[in-house]
């Protein structure tokens, strides 16, 4: 920011920084936007790239593997100007330190911090609402969402992460818009999804997609599984209730991956499908209910587009931890099962739900640096292999073919 200034530009820290700088958090990244033009900036700043196609941001790489994203201050987007199907000029996508702010999506997301005089610049009432805890879509509720649907999983994971309440016209407008997130890309609603299940707030992200009804759209397979908002919670929704608490305290500790993630979000439904917490099954007849979850859980992912990868990964995970339950109580792993390459993972999997079930707590190991080998040095002299007596052709020659075969 001050290596912006001095060579005469605006710098403003900006999202999701200010607004945990406000509330005495830690931001996790830190966002940049400035009047200079990626181009301006990949001149400043050597050690950096230019990404984005539809709106070019710059990316300044520091020691320790830090990245700090740094845009050119926007006046608008396509997806939220009155001609939305009209084509806009590009420098019209470059605007004032004001339209930057009312374009963005949330209120608490919408504020600057300057170092002229370090302060916080507030267009659209952040503050205000940072101190009333309330999470509120920036304009017109309405009209935001319908532009862009993705802003209602944004605004119930932040809602979930800060323990705000969501304000009313914007919760009124997410109960209304909420099928027209059918209409985003699978790509952009995974990836947010994932940002919610990594965000350490599973549990109130989980009653807050279950009163807006999106935790219905999002895992249709569930219907009459958990029960409704409102209702006693039956044992579906205790288990699934029980393991996202773990899931909370596990990932302040260390972020879990993904399969796990899915596999714990999944492990009711598998439950209640097949009772596979109680299932014995070896040879033939145990490869044939593998063979049926993952038809299954191919089928109930395909809308969030998962990786063939993770899908594999699950269906190891939930077919595998009924054995892992027969050995995880006295932690008496066989030796097989040790050999196992899922065996880390399907471990975890056991430790995780034998904690929602009431038993000890899991702690997760953090993955252990491996320092590379040092590399032998080497011989600028190549040694040819010494050459065979009596070497023959691979084929021989027959009359009428060609290189050894026959025509």
């Amino acid at each position: 920011m001050h290596r912006l200034r001095d060579a005469g530009f605006s710098a403003y820290l900006v999202g999701g920084a200010v607004r945990d700088l406000y509330l005495g958090k830690t931001p996790k990244d830190f966002d940049i936007s400035t009047n200079a033009r990626p181009g301006q900036l990949r001149t400043l700043f050597r050690n950096s790239r230019i990404i984005g196609k539809r709106f070019r941001l710059v990316q300044v790489f520091f020691g320790g593997g830090k990245i700090v994203e740094v845009s050119t201050l926007r006046c608008r987007s396509e997806y939220d100007d009155e001609a939305a199907d009209e084509v806009l000029a590009h420098n019209n996508t470059f605007g004032s330190e004001a339209e930057d702010a009312f374009r963005r999506d949330l209120t608490i997301n919408a504020l600057f911090y300057e170092i002229e005089n370090f302060t916080i610049i507030d267009y659209a009432g952040g503050v205000a609402d940072l101190n009333d805890r309330i999470v509120r879509i920036v304009g017109d509720p309405d009209r935001r969402l319908v532009r862009d649907p993705v802003r209602i999983m944004r605004a119930i994971r932040h809602a979930a992460r800060s323990g705000f309440v969501i304000e009313e016209k914007t919760w009124e407008a997410i109960i209304r818009h909420m099928d027209a997130l059918k209409l985003c890309p699978d790509s952009r609603v995974r990836d947010e999804l994932f940002k919610d299940l990594h965000g350490g707030a599973f549990s109130p992200w989980l009653a807050l997609a279950r009163a807006s009804g999106l935790f219905s759209l999002l895992f249709p397979f569930y219907a009459g599984i958990i029960s409704r908002e409102g209702e006693a919670e039956n044992e579906a929704t205790s288990l699934l209730t029980g393991l996202g608490k773990v899931i909370d305290r596990l990932q302040g500790e260390r972020p879990l991956p993904e399969q796990i993630l899915l596999a714990i979000l999944l492990l009711p439904w598998a439950q209640a499908e097949s009772s596979l917490l109680t299932l014995e099954m070896k040879g033939q007849e145990a490869f044939s209910f593998s063979r049926k979850i993952r038809g299954q859980i191919d089928a109930i992912l395909e809308h969030l587009n998962v990786k063939r990868a993770s899908r594999e990964a699950i269906v190891a995970l939930l077919v595998n931890l009924p054995v892992f339950l027969r050995y995880g109580k006295e932690k008496n792993w066989p030796g097989w099962l040790r050999k196992k390459s899922y065996f880390a993972d399907c471990r975890l999997f056991c430790q995780i739900y034998l904690e929602a079930a009431g038993g000890p707590q899991v702690a997760v190991e953090p993955k252990a640096e491996i320092e590379p080998e040092p590399l032998a040095p080497r011989s600028r002299v190549r040694k040819r292999p010494a050459r065979r007596s009596n070497r023959t052709p691979a084929l021989g020659k027959r009359k009428g073919s060609i290189f050894g075969l026959k025509g």
